[in-house]
């Protein structure tokens, strides 16, 4: 008797556990800040703005459009942000300057982001030999100094936006380098990757479809900030005279020429380093939003 009630609880919890649905924890999901969206907002427009600024109702870049050094006002689009040394329009300045330096950031950028990102991933998969000198030749990139790389660069060829990029890609291979090779090596190590090649994949299948797709993620959301040391990188150049020759505005160059009249016209400095302010801060914030949406170590 007793060994039939017993077995009657144990089927009538069973059945009852049988029939309550399993309980679903909903995946955490970090709230995106105000700053986010305001960021992607100035990056959107500003490169709206930027992609089409020949057909904005602005007045060209090296036309002026009234006296010189004039003050911000209402009523001109054109004198919105004031005039120059020149009686140039700053807005029409600064918009066809976000050219330069969106181009220089992001070209440099990607270039170097794709370089680093195979020559790390194919360092850290076959390590050895191989590993150890490409380690010894991006500790040897690191250890120069990247603006006496860029002044050097700078000086023996010809200032243009093809030697910025030249430069600016050659200082951040190196980083990239290092985190590809870094996630690389981490992930080489994984279950599933060694199941690939006890199951006869070759290396190229290992490296470009089981950790290639793992590690991108990562080294991409690691691009906006690399971005934004690139554009403060360009504008350092063109203040110091080594960037975009003029009439081409670039927020560098603009900075350089309202230098000496900071004291009388203190606009022709600030509107350039309030549009290099706000594109390197938007920029962080989105790369700091990245990183903690595809960076697998930084999620707990």
């Amino acid at each position: 008797m007793t060994d039939l009630i017993s077995n009657e609880t144990i089927i009538s919890s069973t059945s009852e556990r049988e029939s309550t649905p399993a309980l679903q924890v909903p995946a955490v999901r970090k709230p995106r800040t105000i700053l986010v969206y305001l960021s992607v907002g100035w990056l959107v427009t500003l490169i709206l703005a930027a992609l089409f600024a020949n057909m904005l109702p602005i007045a060209p870049y090296d036309v002026p459009v009234g006296a010189p050094r004039l003050k911000p006002a209402w009523g001109s689009l054109d004198l919105l942000l004031g005039t120059d040394n020149f009686g140039r329009s700053e807005l029409s300045r600064i918009v066809y300057g976000a050219r330069v330096s969106l181009v220089v950031g992001t070209a440099a950028g990607v270039v170097g982001f794709t370089i680093g990102s195979l020559v790390g991933l194919v360092g850290g998969y076959f390590g050895r030999h191989l590993d150890n000198g490409i380690s010894l030749l991006t500790d040897a990139m690191l250890a120069f100094p990247p603006l006496i790389l860029l002044l050097a660069l700078a000086s023996i060829f010809e200032p243009s936006v093809t030697t910025m990029l030249i430069g600016l890609t050659m200082v951040v291979v190196p980083a990239f380098i290092r985190l590809s090779r870094a996630n690389t090596m981490a992930w080489s190590s994984r279950e599933f990757v060694r199941a690939a090649r006890n199951m006869g994949a070759g290396h190229p299948r290992i490296l470009f479809k089981e950790i290639l797709p793992n590690v991108i993620a990562p080294l991409a959301s690691y691009l906006p900030i690399v971005m934004a040391a690139l554009i403060v990188a360009e504008g350092s150049l063109s203040f110091l005279g080594l960037g975009i020759p003029p009439p081409t505005p670039s927020w560098g160059g603009m900075i350089s020429d309202g230098k000496d009249a900071l004291a009388t016209s203190p606009h022709l400095v600030f509107v350039p380093a309030l549009a290099i302010f706000f594109t390197v801060f938007a920029l962080n914030q989105l790369g700091d939003h990245l990183r903690t949406r595809f960076d697998k170590s930084l999620q707990h």
